[in-house]
């Protein structure tokens, strides 16, 4: 068992492009903001200038509440930069407004991830000017 936590400032951190800046900008804030199709209701992969569903042009961003449930993972013991330490979580999570983020799983044993498991949204530093999703197992379920 080895507890999961969040990377230390200094990994390799992504570059917000002009689509995916409110995304990024929301992070920064302590908020998970995603897109939805203004006529369809779909929900983009990625942000995206149109729909691609109904090839819709109007997408609004709207704020998640940072819940959802553990779809999928693996645990990391062999990096891909020497910056990162080990073990992490990288993670598929399902959240509650029905679309799906790739981010890791911190707050818990390796050993304690679950298929379905409820988790709940935190924030930590990549480096000066990113700030990262994180997932943790909720602390009291919904439905508990």
């Amino acid at each position: 068992m080895t507890r999961l936590e969040a990377q230390l400032p200094g990994t390799p951190a992504p570059h917000p492009g002009r689509l995916s800046q409110p995304y990024w900008d929301g992070c920064a804030k302590g908020e998970l903001w995603f897109q939805r199709c203004d006529a369809c209701k779909s929900i983009p992969t990625r942000p995206s200038p149109l729909c691609p569903q109904c090839h819709g042009r109007s997408l609004s961003w709207e704020r998640s509440t940072g819940t959802g449930s553990l779809y999928s993972w693996t645990i990391v013991w062999r990096p891909q930069h020497p910056s990162f330490r080990v073990p992490y979580a990288p993670a598929i999570i399902e959240l509650d407004e029905g679309w799906f983020l790739m981010s890791a799983m911190v707050g818990c044993e390796d050993t304690d991830l679950t298929d379905g498991m409820r988790v709940e949204l935190e924030f930590h530093p990549a480096d000066d000017t990113i700030t990262l999703p994180y997932f943790r197992p909720m602390a009291t379920p919904t439905g508990a």
